[in-house]
């Protein structure tokens, strides 16, 4: 039987190839980042901004007022009562979890926003302080 060659430890590899190895890794972690430069990135809309939340709080209004009207047919209509009693509160629970998910998000969105140009601005002092 033949035994195969050992791979080196860390401990034995050459101190070079352990250089190598973390510029290629840092190297690798700048380029797969997302955020992009500070620099570069042109200045977005408030509807770039907000148009997810504002869309998602419209669809949760719309359904939730579904959701009052099949109610309401409920006690005025005679005719499927039961289906009208399933699917309304149905459509106002569904409208009212969008309603509110969108009216929590605008805020978070206004705290990243306030964060990101906190770490523009830091980055800029720092930027200018180190590279004189």
């Amino acid at each position: 039987m033949e035994i195969p060659p050992r791979s080196p430890d860390e401990s034995e590899k050459s101190p070079q190839s352990k250089e190598l190895l973390s510029s290629i890794t840092a190297s690798t972690l700048c380029t797969s980042s997302r955020s992009g430069s500070v620099w570069t990135e042109a200045p977005r809309s408030k509807w770039e901004i907000y148009h997810k939340p504002v869309i998602v709080v419209s669809v949760g209004a719309a359904v939730f007022l579904f959701g009052i009207v099949i109610i309401s047919l409920s006690c005025i209509e005679t005719k499927n009562k039961k289906v009208y009693k399933m699917c309304g509160p149905a459509l106002l629970s569904l409208g009212l979890m969008l309603l509110v998910c969108g009216l929590v998000w605008i805020p978070i969105i206004r705290k990243k926003q306030k964060q990101r140009q906190k770490s523009q601005f830091l980055q800029s002092l720092k930027s200018f302080f180190f590279n004189r």
